[in-house]
């Protein structure tokens, strides 16, 4: 049961001891009771220290220290102050993970059962008149301006680099696809009871609803429709012809001028929502190029936009291995392999990859592999470079293309370091001519070898004055010749003969005893 109780609120960290420890842990019950009440509650918990923060920010830094189960500066110093001398202490903290942090890091132990809880939340519920120096309304003004700096904290992130606006495009992209294959395939049948051959002539979605929507009526079509018709379906004169002459001879029914016009309406809905698509793509495209650009030239705008959406951010798929990176989105699967003992799956997302598709039968379980170890490197180096490239990615590209050329042909692939000191190269040179294409000059190389030849003259003057201090505190050995003459001399001393006598006769009596008691 704990005997001290851990605070934390939005003005500062508070210390309370829990009086009457022993008869509030028979039964949780008295606490309930008793929280309601300031009167009752205020002979359970007694206020042992209060320490405010010193400022918004650094409300802001102690709190996300206490969500992440860290021990922050502030809140060690509090404990190592008032408890950490003390013994049979038992510290009640609401965080499990702070609990286990203050104990492996203080040495103090820690309780978060019920009981340590119920006294929390009447310390929360009655802090104004508990905690010394508050006033009224100071717990409620904190505690709005510490929730709007925390939530800001977690739901902000680099404007230049959000991840939130690529899910939300791959999201959407993904539900327009479904969404216009579904109207494509309502405007055919629609259209095909009056004008069913129109189907087999025009097989694209996208391009049957722009030709329903300009010919209308097919009763009325005549030979000045061949010229938009043709300039429609980009310039075929011999598939705008095959549509007049088959509206001619087509067997579909008549349809209303009602009909007509609502199909016509919903055709232009189509055509819209296939347009938003194209935009919506190409905005994705330059999305992926300014928040991901390794990963998008190494495995596309569409495949890696969908591994950041599976992963949560793009923070979360670099912290991914490569074996997690290749099964992402085959979770299904894999429990099933391994409730049923079967195969586990060879890959998940990265399936819609050119490469496993082209790899032969026998190559996509291994290239998969290499190309998940790829997007995992192209993902890190995206997520924690401070200046965006595609070189990274076009090289990674390169080294999945010759792997696949080594598994087909066996001609040797590149050294992943040869391959890495060519991006590196190659990404100092794109810096530079961002920079204005200024190199370093032989003075400024100079100039810096002079800097570390300094550091390296300093560094070898302090080894040899530490070595003077320690050879100055340190007595001398002494030499042999030294141990010679103090033998000599002590062997050259005169001895006295009682002592001698008295030597001898400690000795007699020593083996006296020694015969007696055997």
């Amino acid at each position: 049961m704990a005997t001290h109780l851990l605070f934390e609120c939005a003005t500062g960290l508070a210390l309370f001891s829990s009086e009457f420890a022993e008869e509030i842990g028979k039964n949780v019950k008295t606490a309930q009771d008793s929280i309601n009440d300031v009167a009752k509650f205020g002979k359970l918990v007694k206020l042992v220290s209060f320490v405010p923060f010193q400022d918004a920010a650094h409300a802001l830094e102690v709190a996300n220290d206490v969500s992440e189960g860290v021990v922050h500066e502030f809140l060690h110093g509090l404990l190592e102050l008032n408890l950490a001398k003390k013994a049979g202490v038992v510290l009640g903290v609401e965080e499990r993970t702070l609990a286990s942090s203050i104990k492996g890091g203080l040495g103090i132990d820690c309780d978060a059962s019920d009981r340590s809880l119920e006294l929390l939340r009447g310390i929360r519920l009655h802090q104004e008149k508990l905690l010394a120096g508050l006033e009224e309304g100071d717990t409620k003004r904190s505690q709005l301006g510490l929730g709007h700096a925390y939530s800001r904290a977690k739901v902000k992130f680099n404007v230049n680099r959000s991840d939130n606006m690529i899910i939300q495009a791959i999201a959407l992209l993904d539900q327009l696809d479904k969404d216009v294959n579904t109207f494509a395939m309502r405007v055919r049948e629609w259209y095909g009871w009056h004008f069913p051959e129109l189907v087999r002539i025009v097989p694209d979605n996208y391009q049957y609803a722009k030709v329903i929507h300009l010919l209308g009526d097919k009763s009325q079509l005549t030979e000045e429709i061949l010229e938009p018709l043709t300039e429609l379906l980009g310039d075929n004169d011999v598939l705008a012809r095959n549509i007049l002459d088959a509206s001619r001879a087509s067997m579909g029914t008549d349809i209303s001028i009602v009909d007509h016009l609502n199909i016509k309406n919903f055709a232009t809905r189509v055509i819209h929502l296939y347009d938003y698509r194209k935009s919506l793509q190409k905005y994705l495209s330059d999305k992926m190029g300014v928040v991901a650009p390794n990963l998008a030239s190494l495995i596309g705008d569409t495949v890696g936009a969908r591994l950041i959406s599976h992963a949560g951010s793009l923070t979360n798929l670099s912290k991914y291995p490569a074996s997690t990176v290749q099964i992402l989105g085959a979770e299904k699967a894999l429990f099933r392999a391994l409730k049923t003992k079967g195969n586990t799956p060879k890959y998940g997302l990265i399936y819609h990859s050119t490469f496993i598709g082209r790899a032969g039968t026998k190559n996509k379980g291994r290239i998969s592999r290499f190309l998940a170890n790829k997007c995992s490197i192209a993902s890190r180096i995206d997520c924690f470079s401070d200046t965006p490239s595609t070189k990274f990615g076009e090289v990674l590209r390169n080294q999945v293309e010759e792997r696949l050329s080594f598994y087909e042909n066996g001609s040797n692939p590149t050294k992943n370091a040869d391959a890495m000191k060519k991006a590196l190269d190659a990404h100092k040179a794109e810096i530079a001519e961002l920079n204005g294409g200024e190199e370093p000059t032989k003075m400024d190389v100079d100039e810096e070898a002079g800097e570390k030849e300094s550091k390296k003259d300093k560094k070898k003057k302090r080894k040899s004055l530490a070595a003077d201090e320690t050879a100055e505190e340190t007595p001398k050995k002494k030499s042999k010749k030294e141990k010679k003459e103090k033998t000599e001399e002590t062997s050259e001393a005169p001895v006295d003969e009682a002592e001698k006598k008295r030597l001898k006769a400690e000795k007699k009596a020593a083996k006296k005893a020694a015969k007696a008691s055997a």
